[in-house]
């Protein structure tokens, strides 16, 4: 169903574009308008209003879609996790706070013989 209903946005999308593309705007459009004069494809004032309602319905059919695709997203994320979806498993709690790394750990290693790796010192 949400495939379904996906492909006929997307088709309304290419719809609404085609057709906002074939309007008459002050600059001429496409320049299928006919502003000059000549016999254009859009130059009766019956064709930009029958163009307009199109525009109208397919937008309104456009948002409807789009409110439809928003809450059946919603609806198929309700109960999981991205974690439940890929498949991983999610970390364990143990109920409380989460342990913490003692202090010593955080620090690096430090040696004594100067051929490792130890605290730079203030006067280096």
């Amino acid at each position: 169903m949400e495939n379904v209903i996906l492909i006929v946005h997307l088709i309304l999308a290419l719809s609404l574009i085609g057709v906002v593309l074939l309007q008459r705007s002050e600059g001429g459009g496409l320049g299928l308008g006919g502003g000059g004069g000549g016999g254009g494809l859009v130059s009766s004032r019956g064709a930009a209003t029958a163009l307009g309602k199109v525009t109208w319905l397919l937008a309104i059919a456009f948002i409807c879609t789009s409110i439809t695709l928003t809450i059946i997203a919603a609806q198929n994320a309700a109960g999981s996790s991205v974690l439940d979806r890929i498949g991983a498993d999610a970390p364990a709690s143990s109920g409380g706070v989460p342990e913490l790394p003692s202090g010593d750990s955080l620090l690096p290693p430090v040696s004594n013989d100067g051929g490792g790796i130890g605290l730079p010192r203030a006067d280096e």
